[in-house]
């Protein structure tokens, strides 16, 4: 589907996403859908120059540094999200009674791309902001927050069931890094995605999810999600113990077990599904993205187990 087409180009053409969204549902059926696109579409829908570099990821060729730099930063109206209301839409009508998700990213992990210029292990230009210019910080992951909100507020609009909010590169924070620096703009994004409902007008279902956040994931889950996605560092147990007995979890299948033999990866759902039976709730899902050498059969078939043993 996406031969010659850029990647944000195709999170851009209403029937192009929607089919890519709807080949998994088809092929593995899965309980649920996630709308494709990418956490840096709000920043395309507002005009920054930005592009998925195969083998690098998203890159932003002037990034954001400045007070000058945050005056092309600008809100999100209707018709810059009219691509994606239209794919929702289309999906809508296409899944029936499959739900469909939409999510977005995070402030601090959207904004650690809009500053560096692209993806980093470091984070050398964030960390410098941090601490150098803690206004213009709280100003740029202020807006990442406000437009991802309006990103994901019009998925939900437009027919998504649940959310699902992102936050990639929070595991790169100490706890104390992150109650100053991430927690409170996460907050203001969750704040507006509270008040949404679904078409029965029961409150959306509210995800969070980072990879290696088990020292955070307390924290992150007082920014108002109501489940939190566990990676497959975190054991399930060990994210309960954390979050306590109400929380529903979602995870969390080792990706880098995908190639194994059928055997191992059985036991591996097994001892999934035996820890998160004590949860409240409990989405099994991969403890992060799926590998490009994955089999898709190897899927077909863990979610044809799954099913059977939750039945």
């Amino acid at each position: 589907m996406r031969e010659n087409i850029p990647m944000l180009d195709s999170c851009l053409t209403p029937d192009v996403a929607a089919e890519i969204t709807l080949q998994p549902v088809r092929r593995h059926h899965v309980d649920a859908a996630i709308f494709f696109s990418d956490i840096v579409i709000p920043l395309k829908l507002s005009g920054i120059d930005v592009d998925i570099k195969p083998g690098v990821g998203p890159v932003i060729s002037e990034p954001v540094r400045t007070q000058s730099d945050i005056q092309r930063l600008r809100e999100l109206g209707d018709i810059d999200l009219s691509p994606i209301t239209e794919a929702v839409r289309i999906l809508c009508a296409e899944l029936g009674n499959t739900p469909l998700i939409g999510f977005g990213g995070a402030p601090f992990t959207l904004a650690s791309y809009l500053i560096e210029g692209g993806p980093s292990r470091d984070l050398p230009h964030s960390r410098h902001m941090m601490t150098h210019d803690p206004t213009l910080w709280s100003t740029i992951l202020s807006w990442c927050a406000d437009v991802t909100a309006t990103f994901i507020q019009a998925q939900v609009l437009a027919g998504a069931s649940a959310l699902q909010v992102f936050d990639s590169w929070a595991g790169k924070l100490d706890p104390k890094e992150y109650l100053k620096f991430a927690l409170p703009h996460s907050r203001r994004l969750f704040d507006q995605l509270t008040p949404l409902v679904d078409g029965q007008g029961e409150p959306v279902p509210r995800v969070h999810f980072g990879l290696g956040t088990q020292k955070i994931l307390t924290q992150m889950h007082s920014a108002g999600a109501t489940v939190m996605g566990v990676d497959f560092h975190t054991p399930l147990t060990a994210a309960q113990d954390l979050l306590g007995s109400s929380v529903p979890l979602q995870g969390n299948i080792n990706p880098a077990l995908l190639t194994a033999p059928w055997s191992e990866i059985r036991a591996h759902l097994d001892d999934v599904l035996d820890q998160g039976a004590s949860s409240p709730g409990h989405i099994v899902n991969l403890g992060h993205g799926v590998p490009p050498e994955t089999d898709p059969d190897v899927l077909t078939r863990i979610v044809e187990y799954v099913h059977l043993a939750s039945a």
